[in-house]
């Protein structure tokens, strides 16, 4: 079994030898003499020895090929220069990858026209935003990409084949990137499959009994993009901002697990940036949206068993016709093995009153002992099987889901903790100071992870979960954070949501293609209202500053200077959707 695991295993420890003509990548693991070789001009990559490596190499030590990805300069070798170690999975060393480098197989840029360089250097950057976001996570010697309970479940065979050919898809970022590693079994072991989303460790000690304590996001890069531009499902079933968290405990041997899932409003519809403060969202009218309701389901029962929907829009408002919809669509499937509960979460904690919270638990209650948790003892023997899962949703699928996510997986640590003999009988979690404050700062964190890869800020109402309570320098950071993603989702999540596709594959550089997307021609509106709006707001100050001979004077300038410069911005507010930072790159609209 330890020869099999070694033989799955990706190399630890590599060398970048860099020449004129080649890449040449060498194991150093022990015992290794593999060097893959890649031809900088026919792109060719091919398994060679160490002596083949020429003297005259630039070296240097990397951590991991992260893969390979063509631009308008040809094509790149992306690597990982950086990492810092997270901790350790029963043995196995889990890293953070910290720093990218991103090499070109050209050695000059004398072939490309200036727009070509330009494009080039804009795709560049696009590749560098997607990279220099916090949460890429490896391991050489574990699959970081299943869960406990789908590990356990798996055959021999599955056991033996590399780290590449046994990830879950859904979880490997980088799965594009490698496609032509995918395509050569013998450099499996040179690839390294990195996933995204949050992970952290700790070891805890309750009543003197230490015992490893683990919470693992994994974001989903099927339908993967930022908060406006990407909400809802595409046709085969995937859901925007998809994770799957695993909560562990490890202690003595044993192990249990506990996994929830968060997903967008699984049917077409979109919430397009305006400028308004929070556009209305659109269901879409000229789907079959229960195709693709259907298609998500389906796929979710098959890697998860049971599904319990816990869905917490507002159920009045812009979001009510989705509460509705999704309840309506749930009902019309029939399916015995998915149940719906809806709890209006801003409705019966509003005015502070996060006690409320626990009518939900309890709604929760019976079918989280149901579904119970997975559980394997120190003889490596299933105990218990997860059955089902809850599969909660707000609007984001962010703020008040992290809040329900964390309560339920308390829930479950408990029964945990007292099965394994850690808590004693009647003893609660929220007594044990020193490891409440770790499980709660550990939630908070993940929230703040989750929400800044897909709204680019940090997370809204983490002092309730950092604290148990909902506090006033709390509800000013919410209302910081909401400013600052206002500002993202409307100026700045084109480009994010164009890295994005690019990064996964979802857009290809063609270097043959004569009009670049990255060149959209904008109507003279789009600079000229602006500018009149600003100069008409600046007269209007300044007639207000710099009285004029009469009263009636002064107030008829800064009547005509206001009405001008509130003109111009109602236009501009009714032309919203044309102002704001769309994506060019992929026609979003053929995704919804």
């Amino acid at each position: 079994m330890a020869a099999a695991a070694a033989a799955a295993a990706a190399y630890a420890n590599l060398k970048l030898h860099v020449t004129p003509e080649k890449f040449y990548v060498e194991a150093c693991d022990d015992g290794a003499d593999d060097v893959l070789a890649i031809d900088r001009v026919s792109t060719e990559v091919t398994l060679t020895v160490k002596k083949d490596v020429p003297p005259s190499a630039v070296t240097r030590p990397i951590y991991g090929i992260l893969g390979t990805i063509r631009l308008v300069a040809g094509t790149y070798l992306i690597v990982i220069t950086k990492k810092k170690k997270v901790g350790e999975i029963f043995s196995n060393a889990i890293w953070k990858a910290t720093d990218f480098d991103i090499l070109s197989y050209k050695k000059t840029m004398l072939h490309l026209t200036d727009i070509q360089l330009q494009d080039n250097k804009v795709f560049l950057s696009m590749l560098n935003h997607v990279l220099s976001v916090d949460g890429f996570y490896f391991s050489t010697t574990y699959d970081l990409t299943h869960t406990l309970q789908r590990l356990a479940n798996t055959s021999p065979e599955f056991q033996e084949m590399s780290l590449l050919e046994r990830a879950d898809p859904r979880f490997v970022w980088n799965g594009h990137l490698l496609r032509e590693f995918a395509a050569q079994p013998e450099i499996h072991r040179f690839a390294t499959p990195v996933m995204h989303g949050f992970i952290t460790m700790h070891s805890c000690s309750i009543n003197g009994k230490c015992f490893d304590w683990l919470l693992i996001s994994r974001r989903s890069c099927f339908r993967a993009g930022v908060r406006y531009y990407v909400r809802g499902i595409d046709s085969e079933g995937h859901a925007a901002n998809f994770i799957e968290t695993e909560q562990i405990v490890h202690y003595k041997g044993s192990k249990a697990s506990f996994v929830q899932t968060r997903g967008s409003i699984p049917f077409f519809w979109s919430q397009r940036p305006n400028l308004k403060y929070k556009p209305k969202p659109q269901i879409s009218k000229s789907v079959n949206h229960m195709d693709g309701f259907q298609r998500h389901f389906d796929s979710q029962i098959i890697s998860y068993g049971k599904q319990m929907i816990v869905n917490l829009v507002n159920q009045k408002g812009s979001e009510k016709p989705l509460e509705q919809t999704f309840a309506k669509m749930v009902a019309n499937m029939a399916n015995g093995m998915v149940r719906y509960v809806a709890f209006d979460f801003h409705k019966e904690c509003s005015r502070m009153r996060w006690d409320r919270l626990q009518i939900l638990m309890d709604q929760l209650a019976e079918q989280q002992d149901e579904f119970s948790y997975f559980l394997v003892d120190s003889d490596g023997k299933i105990v218990t099987q997860q059955e089902g899962i809850f599969r909660s949703n707000c609007m984001d699928c962010l703020d008040r889901t992290n809040v329900i996510q964390s309560l339920l997986a308390r829930r479950s640590l408990q029964a945990q903790l007292q099965r394994l003999g850690i808590l004693h009988v009647g003893q609660r979690i929220e007594e044990q100071a020193d490891f409440e404050k770790i499980y709660k700062n550990a939630w908070a964190d993940n929230a703040n992870a989750c929400a800044k890869q897909y709204a680019g800020t940090g997370a809204l109402k983490t002092d309730y979960t950092r604290t148990g309570k909902r506090t006033q320098w709390g509800l000013i950071m919410d209302g910081w954070n909401s400013l600052i993603r206002y500002y993202k989702n409307n100026f700045s999540d084109g480009f994010r949501q164009d890295a994005i596709d690019l990064f996964l594959g979802n857009y290809s550089v063609d270097e043959v293609e004569p009009a670049s997307p990255l060149h959209v021609q904008k109507d003279w509106k789009f600079l000229a209202l602006p500018i009149i709006m600003v100069v008409a707001f600046s007269m209007c100050i300044i007639c207000l500053l710099m009285a004029g001979d009469t009263w009636t004077e002064t107030m008829a300038y800064v009547f005509f200077w206001g009405s001008a410069s509130s003109g111009t911005f109602a236009i501009i507010l009714y032309n919203g959707k044309d102002f704001v930072d769309a994506p060019k790159l992929v026609q979003k609209e053929k995704m919804d």
